[in-house]
């Protein structure tokens, strides 16, 4: 092999490491360039929306405006409680049918698995007019539970807790059933602590869904009282309240705090927990 064929091969591979970073660093640009904009637009007078100068003046009374315009603090109550309502019911609901599918033995677990997968290939917003009409048969119209009951057994949550259990070794099950303890207490202080990253990372994925949904909340509530900040917030940027870009980026920062928080503080944890699931 010739001197210029032994320096012209690894230059391929760098060659391939520089495109793919480069992609890479395009693709981060792409999705941060309307949080970059949302953000200049917020902390800076009307007029500078759109006028990108280096020193231009700075304000927060943006942020102030927005809380005012409009009953945010009704918004994130509502929000917060059907979010909460929905991690709790699915985490009971989840941790009980994950960890029969992962350890108890029955006939037909597998085709019973095989349908709570089908649920996958179901989009939600096909079920919204089945949703509504139960909803309504229940009486639970323009209520938060009835935001957040069609969600509480989720199948992507029961895969991802049984792909956990039974990474768990069943010497540990064994030994706790020599120290006496029964079914529900192997599952309360065998399988769930070690599966809190997984917990975790399933936390952040349904909170940050439940937070984000926009149809069905606005299908299903008519008033203040019910509304999450997704329905409030559209109803805020309406043209009706007439277009401020710059209040609504503030608001808009306003909604999307809270999870951009939570992602950065676990987001080691909310990646580790998806590769020990088998998920790529």
């Amino acid at each position: 092999m010739s001197a210029t064929t032994m320096t012209q091969a690894p230059a391929l591979p760098r060659l391939g490491t520089i495109l793919e970073t480069t992609a890479a660093w395009l693709l981060a640009l792409v999705w941060v360039a309307p949080l970059l904009y949302a953000v200049w637009a917020a902390i800076h007078p009307t007029g500078y929306a759109t006028r990108f100068e280096l020193f231009a003046p700075l304000t927060l009374s943006n942020f102030a405006a927005a809380w005012e315009a409009a009953p945010f603090a009704r918004y994130f109550l509502n929000t917060f409680a059907l979010v909460t309502m929905v991690l709790v019911a699915q985490f009971v609901l989840c941790t009980l049918a994950a960890f029969a599918f992962a350890r108890a033995a029955f006939w037909g677990s597998g085709i019973l698995f095989g349908l709570v997968l089908v649920q996958l290939m179901i989009m939600p917003d096909i079920l919204l007019v089945e949703n509504y009409r139960t909803m309504r048969a229940l009486g639970l119209v323009d209520t938060i539970l009835s935001i957040g009951l069609p969600y509480m057994a989720s199948a992507f949550g029961i895969f991802l807790l049984r792909q956990t259990f039974k990474q768990v070794p069943k010497e540990l099950e064994e030994a706790a059933r020599v120290e006496g303890c029964g079914t529900l207490g192997i599952l309360l202080r065998v399988y769930v602590p070690l599966a809190k990253p997984t917990y975790l990372a399933y936390g952040l994925t349904s909170v940050s869904y439940h937070w984000n949904n926009f149809l069905w909340p606005l299908v299903i509530t008519n008033s203040v009282e019910t509304r999450p900040l997704t329905v409030g917030l559209s109803v805020f940027a309406s043209t009706d309240q007439g277009i401020d870009w710059a209040i609504i980026s503030a608001a808009t920062l306003m909604t999307s705090a809270p999870l951009l928080l939570g992602f950065l503080l676990f987001q080691r944890q909310f990646v580790q927990s998806f590769m020990r699931a088998g998920i790529k």
